[in-house]
């Protein structure tokens, strides 16, 4: 079974024939904005800390720092910002003035978040199931109830045990119409994107996304509740909470869930983090059920060589949102499977590893268009098919993007040296 907003994403395995690299539609020309950039640490071990969400104060423009803790924020000339605001799970919010002349690369220290909860406000919801679906009721009242067009950057790697032989990346457009209404309208497209590949010919086993860009659409586990959050699904899963945290300096309810049921499709195991206040789901981290991992491949794999053996060892979901003018709208989307190859006959199977990874940097409420047909990226496409080479080092201008890590900037110097 494969259900209509399944969110898993389908992987094809096939032989690379060439690089299929054209031009896509052209973005921002990079005027009119400045940038503020640098590293967070925690304030404590002054180590650095990914996935803190990083906000112009009083917009809706925002981005997350890398693994590396790093990140850049460009904001308009047009737009009056004095403050940014870092916030981060566990971690209290921290508000630091702002100038277009400040000086770039400073370390910004936020605070790890410590309280003291009564064991009556940690387990008030003796049935955790009860409070998982009061809090799926609430969807509609919780969420937008208007369309939104999303702007976000979109980033998805392929390794090969240590080795990148795969990057795209893309600012993406996405439509979204009400969380009162289905998703039959809710689209993805590329404005800019660009991509590199090994030319090494022993690295011509590709295993490609389809349809990556559209994880917002298909990932968005509040809005396509099938398999975790669904009436129909819940029943599969047992329930259990867990010790509160601290999201966004709001107080959040954790509650761990795992299968309980046998069913002809993959399960879920994984936290949910639900606002204590409101009852919003602010966060998901969970991991497909490898006990049969005949049943995962079948799920996921859609095709591959004739003599290729896939064996999945790791499938990782996080999906987080985030409260804007009493409102909660999508944030960031990552997903991570680990798998191996190996063709018959061969003693030794290849580790893969695929990143997939979406944040939201812009928002526009007010008359958003829809995204036309015509435009929207096809689920059976992979973006390296659609979009540039990689070579211009101004390629983004204005437009926000998760900046590379250390070692994924390395990794592309190494690629394009080898394309040369």
């Amino acid at each position: 079974m494969r259900t209509k907003h399944s969110i898993t994403v389908l992987l094809t395995i096939l032989l690379l024939s060439g690089h299929g690299i054209t031009f896509a539609q052209n973005g921002a020309d990079g005027d009119g904005y400045y940038s503020i950039s640098g590293v967070v640490m925690d304030s404590h071990n002054r180590k650095a800390v990914s996935n803190v969400n990083i906000s112009a104060v009083g917009t809706s423009i925002g981005i997350i720092s890398n693994e590396d803790g790093g990140f850049l924020l460009k904001i308009p000339d047009s737009l009056m910002v004095n403050e940014i605001e870092l916030s981060c799970i566990g971690y209290v919010n921290a508000k630091f003035m702002i100038s277009r002349n400040m000086r770039q690369n400073q370390t910004y220290l936020i605070t790890p978040h410590s309280f003291v909860l009564s064991e009556v406000e940690v387990f008030s919801w003796s049935n955790p199931r009860d409070l998982v679906e009061l809090a799926m009721s609430k969807v509609s009242e919780n969420y937008s109830t208007k369309p939104n067009l999303l702007t976000g950057f979109y980033r998805e790697t392929i390794q090969k045990r240590r080795n990148y032989i795969h990057i795209s990346e893309a600012v993406i457009q996405v439509y979204k119409s009400s969380y009162q209404q289905g998703s039959n309208f809710d689209r993805s497209q590329v404005l800019k994107g660009r991509s590199l590949v090994s030319p090494k010919k022993s690295d011509t086993l590709d295993v490609k996304f389809l349809g990556g860009p559209n994880m917002p659409v298909y990932l968005d586990v509040v809005k396509n509740p099938d398999v975790v959050l669904g009436p129909e699904y819940i029943p599969y899963y047992s329930y259990r909470m867990g010790e509160a945290t601290s999201i966004n300096n709001r107080m959040q309810y954790v509650v761990h869930f795992q299968p309980q049921a046998v069913v002809d499709f993959p399960l879920y195991t994984g936290t949910l983090f639900i606002d204590r206040e409101t009852l919003s789901f602010t966060r998901a981290e969970f991991s497909m059920d490898l006990s049969d991992k005949l049943k995962v491949t079948n799920f996921i794999l859609k095709s591959k060589p004739m003599g290729l053996r896939f064996t999945p060892d790791e499938v990782l979901y996080t999906v987080t949102y985030k409260q804007l003018n009493d409102k909660t709208y999508l944030n960031y989307i990552r997903n991570e499977i680990r798998f191996k190859c190996d063709w018959k006959r061969r003693l030794f199977a290849t580790n893969y590893t695929i990143v997939n990874e979406t944040v939201v940097t812009d928002n526009v409420e007010e008359n958003p268009s829809r995204i036309p047909a015509r435009d929207a990226f096809s689920m059976n496409k992979s973006l390296s098919q659609e979009v540039a080479a990689y070579y211009d080092e101004d390629f983004w201008g204005a437009y926000n993007i998760i900046e590379p890590t250390e070692s994924l900037e390395n990794a592309v110097g190494r690629l394009k040296r080898q394309m040369r």
